[in-house]
């Protein structure tokens, strides 16, 4: 018996060993050494290329090297056994490459980052847990320091010192991944500017994904280069990334491969039929009402291809004050979940008899809106005459659930004539007189619907009910049961995850091109933001990643100490609600008009944050849906900078990667975005002006292509055929959400612009620099946005071409 038992298991041994030693590679193993920067460029760069070849010449393996990120596809990756990321930073890979490097890790792939490689990929959730942390900053100066090596059996570090000095560039880090092993920890007491505190760690390993990965954050000095405990403890990082040098199996890679971008189509519904559309609403039958802020409601005919006017409210839309544009109107709409049933449509309007927003329910039929049938449901208080900020996002969540985004109906622009002002920070002002520059009376206000998001559930009489588990109880003092969010801006659309229940939506923000974090706060953020239940989301105290704003005497120019998230108060003399608020929720994500270190792909420049749906490929038809890749995710859009980006989430709903979506169509500011009931997206476009009849103004629809793909000339070789330069770059840019040719539109007119400098010597470069900096008070009280990444002579070129237009005062373009 034990002979058998024995011959049983010298059989699996030699089994095991032959399908091991048949899985792997023939030849010497090989690695590919990346060195890409879109951030800081370490000088070092080239001296670790240099060593890393050295050691490969040494220790019997083969090195390529690039810093072209095309590389990264499945063709050119499987025949790696590992990849170095040596200092690598900023955005690194294109959506298509990084699932291609997510696949590759999956099949067995290994990977080693040095140093520098933490500083990127910041809105890649997947590469920050792969190299087990992100980058947070280190001390101005490098600086010798004490590292404990705590684990001296791993083959990057049995060689090592248990207490090794040297000096180096020193990081901290962020989101650790737990599941690291460290091999090195820094003594913090040793050297100055550590934040990680007692558990520092400087390198560590771990299984991920199916790989393996190495990371040592040591290795800034070209000296560290030609240190041999240093190139030891790499090389042993090296190999362990290495591991047994087997073939790759993608059979086991589970991320989906993108869809091809050529597989989608922008098809033009209508346009040219619109003046200032503001939200749809597709009905079962694919037809799709449009809202349009001055009071008409539109309907596309889908089998018709037509649109008419099916309805008017008779809405407050414009002010009796010069200068003073109001945003209300017929702000937002939806179609009841049980429309095939009950016909019935929710509208959220200004009506002009009443200083009041509305939200009333109506009857659809026989494509009339029926005015007799409206019931109201719910109205607050909105002060005229004034700007800003509406929302008046209508949406329906599970258990038809209705949410209703309102603004915070505060002017964010400065007071006239006083010597301390808001200047695109928090507008805090409490002085009699001064209400309409003070959100804390409103969105910061427990005992007031304006600033918030709303949830009721409506009942078959047109009452509503309170749901369980909004931000107050009901007869809950000072306050109102109603409100799901606080502290709200301009929540200008938002959607419901149907299936988590979570709630997103988009948040317009302040002005600030500039942080001031002594005496006002941060510069200004725009926000999309998820609420997995109730919540405070800060404004106007706190801002983007919670950062606070300080309360500020407009009496004095006095400030006093940040608000604190964790404990914010409202002091307000006009707030009517609780003074000790809820905790502040920070946001999902935040960027300002400059580039986002957080979140680089939103770009630069203006900033309106919107979100979409997020989509579910089960709940639409397999002949027209999009593919399975796009299931579970949270499409969010931009109405100025006019892209549409794809949210990916961890299980439990948090951040994990954003990625361009149809990256170089053009959309001509998104207004809306919903998915139909054939699965497709729909977007209004709300066109380039403000406060106009846009021509581009229209309804698209966003075909998915399953089959053969034909090649097409480059869009973007047609894009501004027979312009000149100048143009055509002002054209690339979001300038046209606030200027026009020869009409004002929220900003001057270009012919006006350069009538007004056209003597003027030094105007090409004062202009150039208004555009790459932003400006504000100089033709009004609106902000025009900084343009940060465009160059200084781009910028002229530009104004070069605006100055051109003096001469041509009644061109029409």
């Amino acid at each position: 018996m034990k002979s058998l038992n024995l011959l049983i298991l010298i059989s699996v041994l030699l089994f095991s060993t032959c399908s091991l030693s048949s899985n792997k590679r023939s030849g010497k193993p090989k690695v590919l050494v990346f060195s890409k920067t879109a951030g800081f460029h370490h000088a070092s760069i080239s001296a670790g290329i240099s060593a890393i070849h050295k050691l490969g010449e040494e220790n019997n393996f083969l090195i390529d090297t690039t810093s072209d990120a095309s590389w990264f596809n499945d063709d050119s990756l499987k025949n790696y056994s590992a990849v170095i990321f040596v200092s690598t930073t900023g955005d690194l890979l294109n959506n298509y490459q990084e699932v291609a490097f997510e696949r590759y890790i999956q099949a067995g792939g290994g990977f080693v980052g040095i140093h520098g490689a933490s500083d990127a990929e910041y809105d890649w959730g997947w590469y920050g847990r792969l190299i087990g942390g992100y980058f947070n900053g280190h001390p101005e100066q490098q600086q010798e320091a004490v590292l404990n090596v705590i684990d001296q059996k791993h083959i990057s570090t049995k060689h090592l010192p248990k207490e090794w000095k040297r000096k180096d560039e020193w990081y901290n880090f962020k989101k650790l991944n737990k599941d690291i092993h460290v091999l090195i920890n820094i003594d913090e007491s040793s050297y100055k500017g550590g934040t990680n505190g007692d558990n520092h760690p400087m390198a560590w390993y771990h299984d991920y994904d199916g790989g393996r990965a190495f990371y040592t954050a040591l290795g800034h000095t070209d000296e560290s280069y030609t240190d041999p405990l240093f190139l030891n403890h790499i090389l042993g990082g090296i190999q362990y990334a290495i591991g047994d040098n087997l073939e790759l199996d993608y059979s086991k890679a589970k991320t989906l491969n993108v869809p091809e971008e050529a597989r989608f189509t922008k098809t033009q519904l209508t346009q040219g039929s619109f003046f200032e559309p503001t939200e749809i609403a597709i009905l079962p039958n694919m037809d799709i009402l449009v809202a349009q802020r001055r009071g008409e409601l539109m309907l596309f005919d889908s089998k018709t291809q037509e649109v008419k006017q099916v309805g008017f409210l008779n809405v407050y839309h414009e002010t009796k004050v010069a200068g003073v544009n109001a945003e209300e109107g017929f702000m937002g709409i939806a179609a009841d979940p049980n429309f095939v049933e009950n016909n019935f449509v929710y509208l959220y309007y200004s009506p002009t008899d009443t200083s009041v927003n509305r939200l009333s329910r109506f009857e659809f039929k026989n494509n009339s809106l029926d005015m007799k049938s409206e019931k109201i449901i719910l109205q607050l208080y909105s002060q005229r005459d004034i700007c800003c900020h509406t929302g008046g996002s209508v949406a329906f969540g599970a258990n038809n659930e209705l949410f209703l985004s309102t603004g915070d109906n505060s002017t964010p622009f400065n007071q006239p004539n006083q010597p301390y002002v808001n200047n695109g920070f928090a507008p805090l002002d409490d002085r009699p007189g001064f209400e309409q520059y003070d959100s804390r009376r409103s969105a910061g206000n427990t005992n007031d619907l304006r600033g918030k998001i709303l949830r009721i559930k409506i009942n078959k009489d047109g009452s509503y009910d309170i749901p369980d588990g909004n931000l107050f109880a009901v007869n809950e003092n000072k306050t109102r049961p109603e409100i799901y969010v606080m502290g709200d801006r301009n929540p200008y659309r938002i959607s419901v995850d149907k299936k988590t229940g979570y709630l997103y939506w988009g948040e317009v923000g302040p002005d600030a091109s500039n942080d001031s974090l002594d005496t006002r706060g941060p510069r200004g953020y725009d926000e999309v933001n998820q609420a997995k239940k109730a919540g405070n989301f800060g404004w106007p105290l706190f801002i983007g990643d919670n950062y606070p704003y300080h309360p500020y005497d407009y009496a004095t120019g006095k400030s006093g100490a940040p608000f604190d998230p964790a404990h914010p108060i409202n002091d307000s003399r006009n707030n009517t609600g609780l003074k000790e608020l809820p905790p502040a929720q920070p946001a999902f994500i935040w960027y300002p008009y400059a580039a986002s270190p957080d979140f680089p792909q939103v770009g630069t420049g203006g900033r309106t944050a919107m979100t979409g749906p997020v989509y579910y490929i089960n709940d639409y038809p397999k002949e027209t849906r999009y593919p399975d890749y796009y299931n579970g995710k949270l499409f969010i859009y931009e109405w100025i900078r006019g892209w549409i980006k794809v949210v990916t989430m961890q299980p439990n709903g948090d951040f994990d990667k954003m990625e361009p979506f149809m990256e170089r169509t053009k959309f001509n500011a998104p207004m809306d975005m919903e998915v139909g009931p054939d699965g497709l997206i729909y977007v209004l476009e709300y066109g380039k002006g403000w406060f106009a009849r846009n021509p581009e103004a229209g309804l698209v629809r966003l075909d998915y292509n399953a089959g053969e793909l034909h090649s097409n000339e480059s869009a973007l070789a047609k894009k501004y055929p027979n312009e000149p330069e100048g143009k055509a770059m002002m054209l690339s840019l979001d300038c046209q959400a606030c200027h026009k040719i020869n009409e004002s539109s929220i900003g001057p007119a270009y012919t006006e612009v350069a009538n007004r400098y056209k003597d003027d010597k030094n105007a090409n470069s004062y202009l150039a620099s208004k555009i790459i900096k932003g400006s504000v008070g100089v033709w009004g009280e609106n902000a025009m946005p900084p343009h940060a990444a465009l160059g200084e002579s781009d910028a002229e070129k530009i104004t070069e071409w605006i100055l051109s237009l003096a001469e041509t005062t009644g061109h029409k373009e």
